[in-house]
């Protein structure tokens, strides 16, 4: 919930100053959870980021630890491609066959990222740490949103890589040759269906309504509406049909794990949350069509002849 380049410190979700003292942070604490009760009116996700906040600065002991490490001390999250912050640690060697995948997932946001921040530090100047969580959580909001959703999009590929290897998965696949970040950040085939996926971090709480997220840190934007439409571009090049969209949020941003909203434009269109898109992914969503026997071959044929990455 607060190690995402996007999301709002312990602090700034109870409403009040690092260095308020600790009757006004138990003051604001109360208040907040009123405010955010769904009993009352609020927002579930909200409330829950509320009592998260709590149990990290909650306490003299807790809050001297966060304090130390929240951006700025030796605990501090790295956002750097191979830093423990973002990557799980590493495991016994699995052996179990993977999904086939092609395309670099986040790479074109990284890349962008990289370009933007060293414009925004100086010019062109040498950026010695471009993931260093201090300077991040400095940097303006859309430079951090670039990152935080290739993180999204790496967290999506490491789930769908496990998956087996009955699944073929393309990443940063291009919707439109004339715009460089029109894209499907992820599709994904396999027996349950053919999958357009969306990897999101807005950062914040999100709702769903009228078929379409909201929230205020989606803004004016509509993901749901994007993704079909891209997906739409994508079926046509490639002459295939795709069994359904998701899209994919951190676990604590959206209240339900999967949110299934039906067509959209003849596309069977589901929000979910980051733990549950392997369930979703071997069992379909309500009112797709499964793809199976020659059709998933010649599917991935299709597929293979015409993608183009960003």
């Amino acid at each position: 919930m607060f190690d995402s380049p996007l999301s709002a410190s312990a602090y700034e979700i109870l409403a009040v100053a690092p260095d308020v003292d600790d009757d006004a942070l138990r003051r604001a604490y109360r208040l907040r959870l009123r405010q955010t009760h769904p009993d009352t009116g609020g927002d579930a996700a909200v409330f829950v980021q509320v009592q998260r906040a709590w149990e990290l600065i909650g306490t003299p002991e807790a809050r001297a630890a966060y304090d130390r490490g929240h951006g700025f001390g030796d605990a501090a999250p790295s956002f750097a491609p191979d830093a423990p912050g973002w990557r799980p640690p590493s495991a016994p060697a699995d052996t179990r066959p993977r999904a086939r995948s092609f395309g670099h997932p986040g790479g074109w946001r990284r890349e962008r990222y990289l370009t933007l921040m060293r414009e925004w530090v100086g010019r062109g100047a040498p950026l010695e740490n471009p993931y260093d969580p201090a300077l991040v959580r400095t940097a303006p909001r859309e430079v951090r949103r670039l990152l935080a959703d290739a993180l999204a999009e790496e967290a999506t590929a490491r789930i769908v890589g496990d998956l087996g290897m009955g699944y073929t998965v393309w990443h940063d696949v291009a919707a439109d040759v004339r715009e460089p970040d029109a894209k499907v950040d992820h599709i994904v085939l396999g027996p349950s269906g053919l999958y357009a996926v969306l990897s999101e971090d807005f950062g914040g709480p999100v709702r769903v309504r009228r078929g379409e997220l909201i929230g205020e840190s989606v803004g004016r934007g509509a993901p749901v509406a994007s993704l079909v439409a891209r997906t739409r571009a994508v079926a046509r090049s490639a002459r295939v049909k795709f069994s359904g969209a998701l899209v994919v949020l951190p676990d604590d941003d959206i209240e339900a794990a999967i949110v299934e909203l039906g067509k959209v434009r003849g596309l069977a269109v589901a929000v979910v949350s980051r733990s549950a898109l392997s369930t979703v992914l071997r069992r379909g969503v309500a009112g797709a069509r499964e793809i199976g026997g020659n059709e998933l071959f010649d599917v991935r044929t299709r597929l293979q002849q015409t993608v183009r990455f960003v």
